[in-house]
């Protein structure tokens, strides 16, 4: 039996990477990782290299049955240089300190798109819908749009064994939000770039765009932004019990602002305005239930003992998992609790 791989990888566009993808067959395939041969492909082509050395490496990291194409699979992977090393457009090799003791559950907010009048589907050409409101999980003609969409993405995710934990409508006309949970911040960044892709093949038969800029309308308007708020938890914080130890992680994550920023994701200042949900991208701050600071401890922590997770809120729509997991690992083990 022939199979088709569909490869998929990041590509060089600053200063968001996008998604591209290629099918190659397989005779036989045993649907395993292992059996996923490296392939090449032409980096002259996506901004990753220059003609006269263009070759660059697909080094397959996941893979997943495509429950949308028959005997296919879609196999995720990393670029590498000729001789092996990461590429530098690579930001899964950004994972250094990897511990599955890590658990991420990121909630990644989008706007669906009407490409031909560059504006959220709802929105009416050269005007808006009525105001913030009835969006938020709303159900309706006048106040859901891309549905359909939504929830046949909803469905192949879950056919692909990703995991999925829910979805729901945001607060702004034609926004939405999937969430997935993982341990891990490879697997957790692998399954959030499979279903970014999913996503955006699905809306592609609908002849709609998937808006993944944090605040696609213009800082100015009254209108929310999208983030993907990065909830994390250790083996600590999970079973601790104690206030001070997520008062010293919260502590140590202000001492990192810069860094944290800088791979939040690209035009975050626009979005990070201390208006609609969000603290401003100068400033810092962390509260018990408080989505207008930049950590939210959740009440469940508190209210569990103090044994839970974290809320980062910062993370922009369209932050690069693997970076941001990776970054986080790093303060939470700063914090020496």
């Amino acid at each position: 039996m022939k199979s088709k791989l569909e490869y998929i990888w990041l590509d060089g566009s600053v200063p968001t990477q996008q998604l591209r993808a290629k099918t190659r067959v397989a005779d036989n395939f045993s649907g395993k990782l292992e059996d996923c041969p490296v392939w090449s492909f032409d980096g002259s082509s996506t901004n990753q290299a220059g003609g006269e050395a263009s070759d660059l490496l697909l080094k397959p990291v996941f893979i997943c049955p495509d429950p949308d194409r028959k005997n296919a699979y879609l196999v995720l992977t990393e670029v590498l240089n000729p001789d092996g090393t990461a590429h530098e457009t690579n930001g899964r090799a950004h994972i250094t300190e990897e511990d599955e003791d890590f658990w991420f559950g990121y909630e990644q907010e989008y706007f669906l798109y009407d490409p031909q009048t560059r504006l959220p589907l709802g929105f009416p050409a050269g005007g808006f819908p009525e105001p913030q409101g009835p969006y938020y999980c709303g159900v309706g003609g006048s106040k859901a749009f891309g549905r359909a969409i939504v929830e046949e993405h909803f469905d192949l995710c879950l056919e692909a064994g990703l995991n999925v934990e829910g979805i729901n409508a945001e607060v702004a006309a034609g926004q939405w939000e999937f969430q997935i949970f993982a341990k891990g911040a490879h697997d957790a960044g692998d399954q959030i770039w499979m279903a970014r892709f999913l996503l955006e093949r699905t809306a592609e038969k609908y002849g709609v765009d998937v808006e993944w800029h944090p605040k696609p309308l213009g800082k100015d308007l009254d209108w929310n932004g999208s983030g993907m708020h990065a909830n994390f938890s250790n083996g600590l914080m999970r079973t601790c019990g104690d206030e001070k130890v997520f008062t010293a992680i919260c502590e140590e994550f202000g001492k990192h602002i810069t860094e944290h920023i800088e791979v939040y994701g690209a035009y975050n200042d626009q979005r990070l305005t201390g208006l609609h949900e969000t603290q401003a991208i100068t400033e810092y701050s962390y509260g018990v239930s408080d989505r207008g600071a930049s950590i939210r401890i959740p009440v469940g922590t508190v209210e569990d003992g103090w044994k839970g997770r974290l809320e980062d809120r910062r993370p922009a729509s369209n932050g690069d998992p693997y970076k941001i997991g990776a970054r986080i690992i790093k303060t939470v083990k700063a914090a020496k609790v």
